[in-house]
C-alpha cells in the first residue's frame, strides 16, 4: 500500500529517471561549441573594448574589472562589468580568474539577450545586460599578466582552443605598440618565441648536470684532491 500523501513507488522512481535524464541534456551540463575565431593579435581589432587592468570583485558568473588603461573602445568605462560562463555560453569559467589577478581583456559588448537570459532565481547567474560585455572563449581573447610581460593565445600558428599555449611571455608594452599600430605582426611573433639558444643551452646544462654524481653521494678519501 503506498504511503499517504506520495505516489507509488514505481511512479516516483519513474520521476526520478526522468529528471536524471532531463539534468543529463539540461543547459548547465552541455558544453559549448564553437569554431575558432583566431589569437588575440586576431581578434582585439574586432572588439568592442579592449582594456588592461585587474579583477576587482567576483560574483556569480561575473567579474569586475578595475581599468588601468583602454587600449581600443570607450575610454569611459572605468570598471566594466564582464560575463564569464554559465549554461553552453562559450566563454571561460569564473574560477580561471582570481580577484587582484591582472590581464588584458578584449570584450564584446552585450547589445541584446536571449529570452532565457535571466532567472531570477539565480540573479548572480545570468547570461548578462545589456551594455555590460562579456569574455568569449572561441578565441584568444584574454591575456593574463605578470609583471610587465602577458602570455597567452597571443599570436596566429599557436594552438587553437588553448588559453595557455608554451610560448614565451611578451612585454605588455610591446603588446600595446602593436595595438597601436607601432608594433608588427611578426615582431610580435618573433617576441612570443622561445630563444632556441637558451633552449639549447638548457638542454645543454641538463645534460652536463645529469654527467655529475648526486650531491648527497660521498667522495671516496683516496679520491680526492691531496
Amino acid at each position: 500500500m503506498a504511503t499517504a500523501g506520495l505516489p507509488p513507488a514505481g511512479h516516483r522512481l519513474g520521476a526520478l529517471l526522468v529528471a536524471a535524464i532531463g539534468g543529463l541534456f539540461s543547459p548547465l551540463s552541455l558544453a559549448c561549441e564553437c569554431l575558432w575565431e583566431g589569437s588575440f593579435a586576431e581578434v582585439a581589432f574586432e572588439s568592442d573594448l579592449v582594456v588592461l587592468g585587474s579583477i576587482a570583485t567576483k560574483k556569480g558568473n561575473a567579474i569586475d574589472v578595475e581599468v588601468d588603461v583602454t587600449l581600443a573602445g570607450p575610454d569611459w568605462e572605468s570598471s566594466p562589468r564582464v560575463w564569464l560562463k554559465t549554461g553552453t555560453y562559450c566563454r571561460p569559467e569564473a574560477d580561471q580568474f582570481d580577484e587582484g589577478e591582472q590581464v588584458i581583456l578584449a570584450l564584446k559588448k552585450l547589445t541584446e539577450l536571449p529570452n532565457d537570459s535571466f532567472n531570477p532565481s539565480t540573479p548572480n547567474i545570468s547570461f548578462g545586460r545589456i551594455g555590460d560585455y562579456e569574455l568569449s572563449s572561441c578565441g584568444g581573447y584574454w591575456l593574463t599578466v605578470e609583471g610587465l610581460r602577458a602570455s597567452g593565445n597571443l599570436v596566429p600558428g599557436m594552438p587553437r582552443y588553448s588559453h595557455e599555449p608554451k610560448m614565451s611571455p611578451v612585454l605588455v608594452g610591446h603588446v600595446i605598440a602593436y595595438l597601436k599600430g607601432a608594433a608588427s605582426l611578426e615582431s610580435l611573433v618573433a617576441a612570443s618565441e622561445e630563444d632556441p639558444e637558451l633552449e639549447a643551452l638548457r638542454r645543454n646544462s641538463r645534460g652536463f648536470l645529469r654527467g655529475l654524481p648526486p650531491l648527497e653521494q660521498e667522495v671516496a678519501p683516496d679520491a680526492r684532491p691531496d
